[in-house]
C-alpha cells in the first residue's frame, strides 16, 4: 500500500510538472488516450530560457505507463534497486535518447565541466566524449599535455582505465577516472582506428593549466596562430600573443596563418570574440532553436586587429564546434582562405542548466549556421584548399549515433575523416598567405602615384 501512495504521488508530481495536474477531470471526459492541453508555458526567456510555445501535453496514459514500469523493475529486478538510482537511470535513458551531446550531469560531470571552463583542472589533458557503450572517445589531446605527448589522437577509443573497463557501473562519469592528483600515475588501454590489437599507455597526472592560443613568427612579417580550444580567456590571449608577435616583429604583421586544426572547440561566446578580432563587422554566426533564447545573432564590432592583412586557415577532422563557427565565419566574410580537410561536423549548442543539487542537465538547444546561412551540423566546413592527410573513417559527427540529422548531410554509411598533422601544412599555408600579401602590397596606393 505504501509503495502504490508514493508511485501515485509520484505520478502527480510529473504530471504537474509537465502542466497536467488540473487536466484529470478533462482527461476522464475525453476519453482514454486524449491529449488535453498543458497549462500556459512561461514566455521570459530571460527567466527561462526553454520558453516554448504552447503545445499539446503528454497524455496521461503515458504518464501512468512510465510509473509501471518503474513499479515493475523496482519489485521484480533480480537485485534490489535505489529508487533514487532508477530515478537517475530514466533520466539518463531519456537524454541519451536526444542526442550525443545532451546528458544528464551528476555533481562530478558537472564539477568537471566548470573544471573545463575556468582553465584548470589536475589530470592528462584530454578532451573525450562518451560514447553509447561508455567507451571514450578523444576529440583532441591539448597541447603540451601529458596525453598529448604520449601521442593520443582524434579517433582513439579509451577502453580500460587502469587495467578496469571504463564505464562499467553506468551512474558514474567514465571520464571521472582520467583525472586525480598531479604526480600520480594512470594506464589507458586504448583502440585506434586501423590497427587490430589496443595498445598500453602510462602517463602522469599534470596540472593542466589551459592556455588555448600560443604564437610564433615564421618569417619576418609573417606569424603563426595556434588556438587549441575556447575557453573564457581566449580572446584575452589572443590579444596579448599578438602584442608579442608584433613586438617581435617591430611593427604590424603582413600576414597571418591560424591553426585551428584538432581545436575541439569550447565557449561559442569565446569563438566569437575571437571573430570580432579579425573582422571589421557583419555577422559571425546564427543559431536557432525552438525558444526565443536560442535564437540568436552574433555581430562583430568594427576594428580588425590585423588591419586587413590576409589570414589562412588550417582545419581538419579535429575541428569542432566553436572553431568551425570562427572558421565559417572568417570563410564567409571572404576575411581569410581555408585550408585542410572537412572539419567535424558538431554545429549544435549545448545549454547547461544547474539542477540546484549539484547535478547539472547538459541539453542541444539551437543548432549553428554560418553567415551565409549554411549549417555546420553533420556536414561541417569543406576548406578551400584541400590538403593531404591520414584518413580514417568514423570519426565524424555524422558517425554518431543517434546525431542530429543536418541540413545538408549526405547519407553514406561511415564518413571518411582527415587528420592533418605536422609542420607541411603551416609551410603550404605561409606560402599562401605571403602570396597574397605581396598582391595587397602591390595593390595599395603609393606616394606620388594615382591610385
Amino acid at each position: 500500500m505504501r509503495l502504490s501512495l508514493l508511485l501515485s504521488a509520484l505520478a502527480l508530481v510529473i504530471a504537474a510538472a509537465l502542466g497536467l495536474a488540473n487536466a484529470a477531470g478533462a482527461q476522464a471526459a475525453a476519453g482514454p488516450g486524449a491529449v488535453i492541453p498543458s497549462a500556459d508555458p512561461l514566455t521570459d526567456p530571460l527567466t527561462d530560457p526553454f520558453a516554448v510555445p504552447a503545445s499539446a501535453a503528454v497524455p496521461l496514459a503515458e504518464i501512468r505507463r512510465f510509473v509501471e514500469v518503474f513499479r515493475t523493475v523496482q519489485q521484480g529486478y533480480v537485485d534490489p534497486i535505489d529508487d533514487r538510482a532508477l530515478m537517475q537511470a530514466a533520466i539518463r535513458g531519456m537524454l541519451a535518447e536526444l542526442d550525443p551531446h545532451s546528458a544528464y550531469l551528476p555533481g562530478t560531470a558537472a564539477a568537471t565541466l566548470v573544471d573545463d571552463v575556468e582553465g584548470l583542472y589536475d589530470g592528462i589533458g584530454v578532451e573525450v566524449e562518451v560514447r553509447p557503450d561508455r567507451s571514450l572517445k578523444v576529440i583532441g589531446a591539448i597541447d603540451g599535455s601529458p596525453a598529448h605527448r604520449a601521442g593520443l589522437r582524434t579517433g582513439d577509443v579509451i577502453v580500460a582505465i587502469n587495467g578496469r573497463p571504463v564505464g562499467a557501473r553506468r551512474s558514474d562519469d567514465p571520464s571521472r577516472a582520467l583525472r586525480g592528483v598531479a604526480g600520480t600515475s594512470v594506464r589507458l588501454t586504448l583502440l585506434r582506428p586501423g590497427e587490430a590489437l589496443p595498445r598500453d599507455l602510462v602517463l602522469v597526472r599534470e596540472s593542466i593549466v589551459l592556455t588555448s592560443v600560443n604564437g610564433r613568427l615564421l618569417e619576418p612579417g609573417y606569424g603563426l596562430l595556434r588556438i587549441s580550444h575556447f575557453h573564457g580567456d581566449t580572446a584575452q590571449e589572443l590579444g596579448r600573443v599578438l602584442d608579442r608577435l608584433e613586438r617581435g616583429n617591430g611593427g604590424p604583421l603582413a600576414g597571418v596563418v591560424l591553426d585551428l586544426r584538432n581545436n575541439p572547440g569550447g565557449l561559442l561566446t569565446t569563438a566569437v570574440e575571437v571573430a570580432d578580432a579579425f573582422l571589421e563587422g557583419g555577422v559571425v554566426a546564427t543559431t536557432r532553436g525552438r525558444t526565443d533564447a536560442a535564437n540568436r545573432l552574433y555581430r562583430a564590432g568594427p576594428g580588425d586587429r590585423l588591419r586587413g592583412a590576409p589570414m589562412t586557415v588550417l582545419i581538419d577532422v579535429g575541428t569542432a564546434s566553436s572553431a568551425e563557427v570562427l572558421a565559417g565565419a572568417l570563410r564567409d566574410q571572404r576575411r581569410a582562405l581555408l585550408l585542410g580537410a572537412r572539419s567535424f561536423g558538431k554545429g549544435s549548442v549545448q545549454t547547461v542548466v544547474d539542477l540546484g543539487n549539484g547535478d547539472a542537465l547538459k541539453l542541444t538547444t539551437a543548432r549553428y549556421f554560418t553567415p551565409g546561412g549554411r549549417s555546420i551540423q553533420a556536414t561541417g566546413i569543406l576548406p578551400d584548399v584541400l590538403l593531404p592527410g591520414t584518413a580514417i573513417r568514423g570519426l565524424r559527427e555524422q558517425d554518431l549515433p543517434g546525431h542530429l540529422a543536418g541540413d545538408a548531410e549526405v547519407a553514406a554509411g561511415y564518413a571518411t575523416g582527415m587528420i592533418i598533422e605536422g609542420d607541411a601544412p603551416i609551410a603550404e599555408a605561409l606560402r599562401r598567405v605571403r602570396q597574397a600579401a605581396e598582391a595587397r602590397a602591390a595593390d595599395a596606393p603609393r606616394p606620388g602615384r594615382a591610385p
